[in-house]
């Protein structure tokens, strides 16, 4: 198990995949952090030597907020949406969709909130 900026990454897995285990970071990042590293992106962590490490979190560190700082950063965002009054921050606090989803079925699918629906007293 290798340890990249605070997350555990079994050795197994290539690096391209494994990049993307990090909060913040999806299949484009890891692909252009990589190409900047110039490390192919088949190899697995436990071909990795110690210097490529290195130099993947160090891009990483200097170009991307991850993990905790980006966790911050989004409710930071959100806060300030609900806090100015925006359409968005309503939506936020409301627990709707935000981004102009039908809200006529889909969004409950998970929450448990049917309307217009009631049981029939026995």
């Amino acid at each position: 198990m290798v340890r990249l900026l605070g997350i555990q990454i079994p050795d197994n897995q290539k690096i391209e995949f494994a990049l993307t285990m990090l909060y913040g970071i999806g299949w484009t990042t890891s692909g252009k952090i990589l190409d900047q590293v110039k490390v192919e992106k088949n190899k697995k962590i436990k071909d990795l030597t110690e210097e490529e490490i290195k130099k993947i979190i160090e891009v990483i560190d200097k170009n991307y907020k991850i993990e905790g700082e980006l966790k911050e950063k989004v409710i930071e965002d959100i806060k300030r949406l609900r806090e100015i009054g925006s359409y968005r921050g309503l939506r936020h606090a409301r627990n709707l969709p935000v981004r102009g989803q039908r809200t006529r079925s889909h969004f409950r699918k998970n929450r448990g909130k049917a309307v217009g629906v009631a049981k029939k007293a026995k």
